[in-house]
């Protein structure tokens, strides 16, 4: 403890030794992996486009925030009506929310980027409370609305946090930074329960902590492992909001976890959906509840959201940084920068090289890279996907043939990016007149997440942003209809029609209803969109599988034949295939002296190894790599 109180006092003596008298600081304290200053006179630190608060960060080593004094800020009313007035009408300023703990004063408008930035630092200079702006969402969503009343609920224990973590990340390194190893806990020659531990001999960061999906009793990681052990683990990283990367985050809270969790703005919000779902389709079946909806909200409190490019200190010596991955709403690469320039890792998590309808491509340009841990998913020779284009044109003719014979489609879908793909697809299908005008069912919190797309627009592709800037809204039409109760037996009776339901993979969720209804429908077709886990119901289908046995909602089994013509369109699908692989490996910048290969079945593991480590691969590119495919609970020294 001594030795923490130390370095707060340096950084405090440092940025006093920088600061003319003038700015008239009255506090320095951490927020966070940020050192906040409180100050009487912001404008000081912020003329000259920031020069002064550039100059302390560059000293100090560490992110630097300006805070206006609690005792000399204005009052709430008088701060609300300055800044209903100084905020533009254009913006739309929706309601103002003031955190006396913090200082920070929420502004939710319906167009942030028609704020100027001299209006935000007018309201600043003027009435020391810091703009904090918003995007109300266009659309109601209730994910979005519960999570900034839990966090204006919870300010102080928030704050507490905040200041807890500064002093965690800041503390003096007792030991060099002179090695690190990467333990495997999941999603190594398999699809599944995603988790990397990487380890120093002064921290140990935890890489996603997903779930697998087939209900084998093989869902957690492997946090048995001597390896780890909760009460020394640093901070959690989280890539995206999918089950197998984000499912077993709860679990650590309720066994003591009480320290940070890293992921982006969309990624929190998806999470808690995906996370109250997963609770309600475990309590509806009656499976064993890994966590509950306290375990969740303990979470959210010890989330700390980042932007790409935004870069942090996790732990003494390791820097963090996210960037785009192309996969999903909000989905990260993580880079890892560690020790003074001793090892750069980027762990990507599932990535997409390529743009989509809905997002714009992987990022692929670090400021130093010297390990790659890289998806596998699509690594085998064979695994070359349709562009979505198309995918399109294939869905469209499935489309039209099941319209013809009056039948149903019925796409299970991932509720989280593909079924906003999906729907884009069909919409668009529609408008040009390939297809029909149908009626579009969707359910399964499908809605929800499209409600959150809505809301943070920057993260979307430049051509769903701009419709959003508009006010339109992508992800709906007059035929669409989002079922809220309706008996699902009526709506299958409603043909020809398209349903759109959770979940993608048939483990669970309304669409197993659907199916149970429709499966012995010959006019009908189901249509899968998304990769299906080695194991799950979608898999076995796909296998062959035509005898299916359900539980209808009064308990009883029911056995029946597929009849229903199946079919899988996969250039929807939101991960690289093999030649998108390649080609991210070979243009990213700088080029990786190791790759480390994980999220991918055994033999598209060893397949695609074989490929990298080939002497065709090398000539052809010019890269002489060190092709490393741990199983998991392996552990690999990197340094």
């Amino acid at each position: 403890m001594e030795a923490i109180i130390a370095v707060a006092r340096e950084i405090r003596e440092t940025i006093a030794s920088n600061v003319p008298k003038e700015a008239e600081i009255t506090k320095v304290d951490f927020e966070g992996p940020k050192v906040a200053i409180y100050t009487k006179r912001p404008q000081v630190f912020l003329e000259n486009d920031g020069e002064l608060v550039k100059r302390i960060a560059k000293t100090i080593k560490k992110r630097v925030i300006v805070r206006g004094d609690p005792e000399s800020r204005l009052n709430e009313g008088s701060a609300e009506e300055f800044i209903k007035k100084a905020v533009p009408p254009e913006a739309g300023l929706k309601n103002v929310y003031f955190n006396d703990v913090t200082g920070e004063v929420e502004l939710e408008v319906l167009y942030p980027e028609k704020i100027p930035p001299e209006v935000l630092n007018r309201v600043f200079f003027e009435t020391l409370w810091t703009p904090r702006v918003l995007r109300k969402p266009p659309v109601h969503s209730r994910t979005v609305s519960e999570i900034r009343e839990l966090y204006r609920a919870s300010k102080q224990e928030r704050i507490d946090f905040l200041r807890k973590l500064g002093y965690k990340v800041y503390r003096k390194p007792i030991f060099p930074a002179d090695r690190v190893r990467i333990v495997s806990l999941g999603a190594f020659h398999e699809v599944g329960r995603s988790a990397v531990l990487v380890q120093t001999p002064e921290a140990n960061i935890l890489l996603d902590a997903g779930l697998k999906p087939t209900g084998n009793g093989d869902e957690l990681p492997l946090f048995d492992l001597p390896e780890f052990d909760l009460e020394s683990l640093d901070a959690v990283v989280i890539t995206h909001a999918h089950l197998d990367h984000v499912g077993a985050l709860p679990v650590l809270f309720k066994y003591g976890y009480k320290g940070p969790v890293y992921m982006t703005e969309p990624t929190l919000h998806l999470s808690k959906l995906l996370f109250e779902d997963y609770i309600k389709v475990a309590q509806r079946e009656g499976k064993n509840e890994l966590y509950s909806m306290r375990d969740v909200n303990s979470l959210l409190l010890n989330t700390y959201t980042l932007s790409y490019g935004e870069v942090t200190d996790i732990a003494p010596e390791i820097r963090l940084t996210f960037y785009r991955a192309g996969h999903i709403l909000g989905s990260a690469m993580v880079h890892l920068h560690i020790g003074e320039g001793l090892i750069n890792i980027v762990y990507t998590g599932d990535m997409k090289y390529a743009r989509t309808m809905l997002l714009d491509p992987a990022y692929n340009k670090f400021p130093r890279a010297e390990v790659l841990i890289i998806e596998s998913t699509y690594g085998s020779k064979s695994d070359v996907l349709p562009s979505e284009d198309d995918a399109k044109l294939e869905l469209a003719k499935i489309v039209l043939e099941t319209i013809e014979r009056k039948g149903v489609v019925l796409i299970p879908v991932l509720a989280v990016g593909r079924a906003q793909e999906v729907l884009l697809a069909l919409l668009d299908l529609m408008k040009k007149g390939a297809v029909p005008r149908v009626p579009i069912f969707i359910e399964g919190m499908i809605d929800e997440v499209s409600a959150v797309h809505m809301t943070f627009p920057e993260y979307l592709s430049a051509t769903i942003r701009e419709m959003i800037y508009r006010d339109e809204n992508p992800f709906t039409s007059e035929n669409i209809h989002v079922i809220r109760g309706e008996a699902r037996e009526d709506i299958t009776e409603k043909k020809p029609s398209i349903i759109l339901a959770t979940s993608g993979m048939l483990t669970g969720g309304p669409v197993l209803d659907y199916l149970r209804i429709l499966a012995d429908d010959e006019n009908s077709s189901l249509v899968f969109v998304s990769y299906q886990v080695e194991g799950t119901l979608g898999r076995k289908i796909l296998q062959g599988l035509r005898k299916l046995s359900f539980t209808d909602p009064s308990g009883k089994v029911i056995n029946k034949d597929l009849k229903m013509r199946v079919y899988r369109v996969e250039g929807f699908s939101g991960h690289s295939d093999r030649r998108q692989l390649e080609a991210f490996i070979r243009r990213m910048e700088p080029s990786p002296r190791t790759v480390i290969l994980n999220h991918g079945e055994a033999g598209k593991i060893e397949e695609f190894r074989r490929y990298l480590s080939s002497e065709w691969f090398k000539k052809k590119t010019g890269l002489n790599l060190d092709v490393l495919t741990p199983k998991n609970a392996e552990s690999i020294r990197i340094v």
